[in-house]
Parts: C-alpha cells; structure tokens; sequence
C-alpha cells in the first residue's frame, strides 16, 4: 500500500504514478476507520485529500511554510508528514491534536483554530523571509466560509505591498460549517461557472506555444491583456482589484492539475490566490449529504453513518426548543448566527421565522454590532454562539453594546471545558471578560430547566446580558429547586455544615454530588447556586460571611478575573476572617481532551472537590494539613 511508505514529511515524493493515484483512496479509508472509531473533523478533511497531497508534492516541509486556516482540515497533512501511528490518539488528552500545533511537528508552521487568519499568517511569514534574506515557499489554505471574517480584507489589503512570492489557496467547497451566505459566496459561485474563460485561456495557450520562435514571446505579451479579458469575462474579480494575482478554477481533485497550477503560481513576484473547488465528505456518501453532521463528529456506525449512541437532549437542544417558542411568543425575538446555525441550536428558529433569522457569516464583530443596531430600534436580538468564537467581538461588546445599554442577548454555548477541540475551543474566559464590562449581566444555569427560565428572562430583560452554558448532555436532575429568576439574586440548595461551595452554573452539579460524598463521610457542607456571576448576590454574602468559616467558589472558567475573585472582592470588603477557596481553571492554556478527563486533571471534578473540602475541613477544624 502506498500509505505505508509514508513515514516522514516529503515522503509522497518517492511514489511511483501508480502509487500516487491509489493514495488517495487509501486515506480516505484510513481517515474513515479511524474517525468513525475516536471521533474527530471529518467532512471537511476528506474533501481536501488530493490538495493536500498536491500541496506537498511541490513543497519541502518544513523548510516551506505551509499554514491551515481553521486547521480542522489539516488531517492529511499530519499524515504526510509522518504521524499516521499516532492518529488511535486523536484529540484524547495528551494525544495528536485536531488542529496544526506548532509544537507537534515542525510541520505545522502556525498553530490555528478559528477561522480567517491564515493569510495574515501566512503574509507574516512572507514579509519575515524576505527581511532575513531567507528563501522559502509560503502558502496558506483558506476555506470560501472563512471569506466572510473581515480579517481577511484586512490581511488582503495589507498583501498588496508584498512584491515577493505569496501563495493563498482558496479551498472553495460551498461550505463554512454551516451552507454560506452572502455577497463572498455569491461572487465565488460566479466565478465557478466561469470555466469558459478558463479553458479558452488553455487551449489559447497551448496553441500559441506551438508556434516555432515566436509563440512563447506572444503569450507573454498576452499576459498583459488577460486582466482585460478577465474583467469581460468573469463577473468582479475581485482578488485582482485588490491587488491580488487570480488562477483558477482548477478541480482540487485532480492532483496533476493542482500539482501545474500551484507550480505556476510558485512563479510570480506578488500574492497570488489559487481557487480549488472541492467536494466536502467526498468518497463517504453520509458525509457528502450532510456535512453539517460529519464537521466534528462524535463515534459513528462507518457502515450507516449513524452516531454509535444515541444521546439526551443537550443545553443547545433545550435553547433551540426555548427559542422557538420566545420565537412564537414575541415577535420582537429575533436571532443571529456567525455561521453557526446548526451547531447553535437556530435551526427550529430559522425555520419557524426565516424572515427574523439572520446568518452573517464568520463574522463575529458585525454580528455583535449589527445586533446592537437591531436592539437600538427596539427588537430583542439575540446571539448565540461559541464562548471561544464571541472573544473575536470583545470591542464590539464593550462599544457598541455596553456603552449604549442595548438589550442584546448572548447565548453563549460552548462555555467551560469543551474538551476534544482544544486550546482553540475551551470556552473559560467569558465569565472573566463578560463580568469586567459596564452595564452587562451575566448568569449561567445548573441544568436544563433553569436554562430555559434563565433564557426567559433574559428576552425579558432590558440592557446587554449574557447566559453560558456548556456543551453536551444537559443536567436533568435538581428540578424540585426551581426559584424565580431574580436579578443578582442566588439559590440556596443545601444549607448545613461550616462550609459553603458557592457554585456557578456546571459546577453546580459537581457540588452536588460532592457534597453527598462528604456526607457519607460525615462532613457536612452547604452549596449554593450563585445563577448570576455579575451582578453578585451581596445581600446573600452577607449573610454567608457570617454564618460560615469556610466559602469555597466553584466554576469551570478562569480564575483569573473570574466569579471566584468577585466573590473574594466583596467578602474581603465585608472584612470576612474565615477561609477561602477558589476552585476553577488555573493559568494556563488548557489541551485537548474529553471533557470529564480534564476536569479530573485539573482537580475541579467532585473527586477534586472532595478533596479540597477535606483540607478546609482540617483547617477550620484546627488540625494540620496543606492547603493547595
């Protein structure tokens, strides 16, 4: 098999023709089996396994810099470059990474994660080489979704002072995560119907070079005429008016053509983009339907293409039933996606009132302020998104919301420890960034009813207000504890014992079970939903502060500038003498890993609770003991 000759980058370039055509074949098998068994990014890697492989045909890694945008496509390269073994580990903790990690391979030239960043990477990359008289190839692969982030436009301005080699490819499947929308998506679908131009320019070509002495001096005079019949004959261009050289459309899943094409464009002083059409889920017919299902995909049936087990409804599904319903309730309700319709819930909305559906794209920063506009002339908008994704639209919260006092609502799914995805993904600074902003709320729910109330009331709120909630199955239990929502107003669940856990949103539920561990042990401990990181629940800690020697704070967020440290704060100001604790994620860039293995790494799963609370226990009880 071809596949087992490749052991280490370059290594493709040592297969006979034969061999060559077969590979293909041969990873999408390998990627299949083994994503259908760990999970993983499927979709989107078996739509560029010939370009890819191109790609590494007319590169030297790592000499070459070659740079993914996203990088949730880059499962080729890691196999071309040598770490095909390693793939029984993907994204488990301390396993091969989804993502290009820079410290994985010297392959992986920029590491990546979200979208639209790629050319300015790769620009970097360039102007850096040139300035240290370095002689490199730079390229950097970009998606027809990722067109919609602004960065883009910026890094493409910025492209046209370079006057040396720059390569972008512009992998063109008709696909972000979610089907694309949009003026960009318009203009690409333009330009892929205009093959005409394309393969008139060839034969045009060929022909003239036939001509004995003079043919290759006329196609080089014609070279300064074809932007000319560029502009007559594909609608726009677009790239070239930005400064930009343009080749293509070429099949990504021909590697002859891609192999001549990316060869050419090695040629050219300037940036130059390479537009690939490319098929999302190719060679597995599931993937090929709905790709959407197979972007990040949990274990499946190979064979059906069905998830190995069914699952119960999670946090999203609960914000998708609710919005649909807040939806049919009031018509002021309208709702926003960056291109995220499926993964956050939308769908049900955007069905029920497409009209009050607004997808923009990858484009988190107009999101936020379009929203702010919307809430300026009195609609109810609400954003849902992944807590990692909405940290790109900080200055557009602050400004354009904040300072305003809209009443915008963010949905922020994905928040915590999201696990398999990585450093990229794990949504634990929202608390911490949401909570340091003027005017905004912030609150986040134990399990799947108080989500649902929590939703309520926001849409009902007035001002700029947050809602988190983390990924996957939903908690179900605790529906005997069902308080109104109260603006900065907590809930207490448990009240006994000496020692607080002043919860926050998931880490309810480990307190929870925490605390019955300890009681079969005999310490008994209180625990308290805090519900709102911001505003605090003052009146409460007042209370609190006189009637326990030990609060312990817990939340799957940052420590630093998180619920934790706000508590602290106010208990410091009410001059409170006995001990505190604050349990949440440390400072530090948190890896790939299931969700419930981090937690236990980290200490912050009811194990690590119960631990923690022995040593307070020691210590208030006056006994000798260590406290982490």
């Amino acid at each position: 098999m071809a596949l087992e000759k490749i052991k280490k980058a370059n290594d493709i370039k040592n297969l006979t023709p034969e061999e060559l055509v077969s590979l293909p074949d041969e990873i999408r098998s390998f990627l299949i089996d083994t994503i259908s068994v760990c999970g993983g990014h499927l979709a989107s890697n078996l739509g560029v396994v010939e370009l890819t492989m191109a790609l590494h045909l007319v590169l030297d890694l790592p000499k070459d810099k070659l740079i993914f945008d996203v990088g949730h496509q880059s499962y080729t390269h890691k196999i071309l470059t040598g770490r095909k073994d390693d793939f029984s580990t993907l994204r488990s903790y301390e396993g091969l990474s989804g993502f290009p990690k820079r410290d994985e391979s010297p392959c992986d030239a920029f590491g990546t994660g979200h979208s639209s960043t790629s050319i300015s990477a790769g620009l970097g990359m360039a102007f850096a080489r040139d300035l240290k008289g370095e002689n490199y190839t730079v390229i950097s692969v970009i998606g027809d979704g990722s067109l919609t982030g602004g960065m883009v436009y910026e890094a493409l301005n910025n492209a046209a002072a370079l006057k040396s080699n720059f390569i972008i490819v512009l992998n063109d499947n008709k696909m972000s995560i979610s089907e694309n929308v949009g003026g960009m998506s318009e203009h690409l679908s333009r330009l892929r119907t205009s093959t005409g131009y394309t393969g008139f320019k060839a034969r045009l070509q060929n022909a003239l070079e036939r001509i004995p002495w003079i043919g290759k001096r006329i196609v080089s005079g014609l070279q300064k005429i074809k932007s000319s019949v560029k502009q007559i004959l594909i609608p726009g261009m677009l790239f070239e008016n930005l400064g930009v050289m343009y080749l293509g459309p070429v099949n990504g899943h021909n590697v002859t053509d891609m192999v001549t094409v990316l060869n050419q464009a090695k040629q050219y002083k300037g940036p130059v983009l390479v537009h690939v059409l490319t098929q999302k889920g190719r060679g597995f017919d599931p993937a090929v339907r709905h790709p959407s299902r197979f972007h990040g995909a949990d274990p499946f049936d190979k064979e059906k293409g069905l998830p190995l087990k069914s699952t119960n409804p999670g946090y999203t599904d609960i914000f998708s039933t609710v919005m649909r319903k807040m939806g049919d309730r009031d018509e002021k309700v309208v709702a926003i996606t960056a291109a995220m319709m499926d993964g956050t819930g939308l769908k049900r909305f955007h069905n029920m009132f497409p009209e009050r559906f607004f997808d923009v794209g990858i484009a988190e920063e107009h999101a936020v302020t379009f929203a702010a506009a919307l809430a300026a002339q009195g609609l109810k908008p609400v954003f849902a998104v992944y807590s990692s994704f909405l940290q790109r639209a900080y200055d557009q919260i602050v400004h354009d919301v904040c300072c305003q006092n809209l009443h915008v609502i963010f949905a922020v799914d994905r928040a915590g420890l999201v696990g398999k995805d990585g450093v990229t993904h794990q949504g634990v600074f929202d608390l911490s960034y949401l909570s340091s902003m003027p005017n905004m709320t912030v609150m986040a729910p134990k399990n799947k009813y108080e989500l649902s109330d929590m939703l309520k009331f926001a849409i009902d709120f007035d001002g700029p207000i947050a809602l988190r909630y983390p990924r996957g199955e939903a908690v179900c239990d605790y529906e005997e504890y069902r308080d109104d929502i109260v603006l900065g107003r907590g809930e207490v669940l448990l009240e006994r014992g000496d020692i607080l856990l002043y919860a926050i949103g998931s880490m309810v539920d480990t307190a929870m079970k925490a605390a019955a561990v300890l009681a079969e042990e005999g310490i008994e401990v209180s625990v308290t939903n805090a519900r709102f990181a911001k505003p605090l629940d003052r009146e409460y800690l007042k209370k609190a502060a006189k009637r326990y020697k030990a609060i312990i704070t817990l939340e799957e967020n940052a420590l630093s500038g998180g619920f934790g440290e706000h508590v602290l704060k106010e208990l410091n100001s009410l001059k409170y003498k006995g001990t505190v604790k604050l349990v949440g994620i440390p400072d530090e860039f948190i890896q790939h890993g299931a969700p419930d293995v981090l937690k236990h790494v980290l200490k912050i799963d009811a194990e690590g609770v119960v631990s923690k609370v022995k040593k307070v226990n020691k210590k208030i009880k006056g006994h000798k003991g260590s406290d982490e």
